[in-house]
């Protein structure tokens, strides 16, 4: 029973969410069993243009460290904020989910080459946090019971969380401002230039990853953040939600 339980949620996750926090537990759980080494996942430009190791593109952004708290902490943030993401503000677009992924990592990639910064996943779950919390401005958050604060001051706060926890604060920066890259392009600047829109999804990954439109479709109220009818009619003014960390 609770296997076919675990596995119903675990299909239940919508598919970019499920794929990307699959491989980074199983790249993880991988290292953990000595299976791979962090050796030969970590971001190396010298290896990746000279010895053409072009993986470590990728697996920079899926090892988070050996089990522990820090490894779980940011499974749990990342697992959240992706799937209110991928249901809520890009339901039915996962052709531009996954273009905002490719964005995010693409520009952390190339800003990688000139600071020395080894795992990006962290950086990348930031980047979604920051994405979020932007979206939805008029939530309340509450962080382990003792600050009290609006959604769009999360990323900061996760920053000093981080800065406490001896972590350098580089890559958390990094994130903050890759989401904010991502979030003036598509949502700032198309209001103030009449609709001007630089970040533009393939038309092949739309026909790839797009289902039909959901007619009068409407999430259940756990996607729904802060009351956002995502989905529903767009003149109904959401009300202020509250949500807890």
């Amino acid at each position: 029973m609770a296997y076919h339980t675990l596995r119903h949620e675990y299909m239940q996750m919508p598919p970019v969410t499920r794929a990307y926090t699959t491989a980074c537990v199983i790249t993880t759980v991988a290292v953990q069993l000595d299976v791979v080494s962090p050796f030969q996942l970590y971001f190396n430009p010298l290896l990746i243009l000279k010895q053409f190791q072009v993986w470590r593109l990728i697996t920079t952004f899926l090892f988070f460290g050996n089990i522990g708290f820090n490894f779980l902490f940011n499974m749990i943030f990342t697992y959240r904020y992706c799937r209110m993401l991928e249901e809520g503000s890009f339901r039915s677009r996962t052709a531009d989910f996954v273009m905002m992924f490719f964005f995010g990592a693409s520009l952390m990639i190339i800003w990688a080459f000139f600071i020395n910064l080894l795992f990006l996943g962290q950086a990348l779950t930031i980047m979604l946090v920051y994405i979020w919390s932007r979206r939805n401005p008029y939530i309340r958050m509450n962080f382990f019971g003792v600050l009290n604060f609006q959604a769009p001051y999360l990323p900061w706060v996760l920053l000093g969380f981080s800065i406490l926890l001896g972590n350098t604060p580089w890559v958390d920066l990094m994130g903050i401002a890759v989401g904010h890259c991502y979030y003036y392009l598509e949502d700032v600047l198309p209001q103030h230039r009449a609709n001007l829109k630089i970040l533009k999804t393939p038309l092949f990954l739309k026909h790839l990853l797009d289902p039909a439109p959901e007619e009068d479709h409407v999430p259940p109220p756990e996607f729904r953040p802060g009351g956002f009818n995502w989905g529903g009619n767009a003149a109904e003014i959401p009300p202020e939600g509250r949500q807890n960390e």
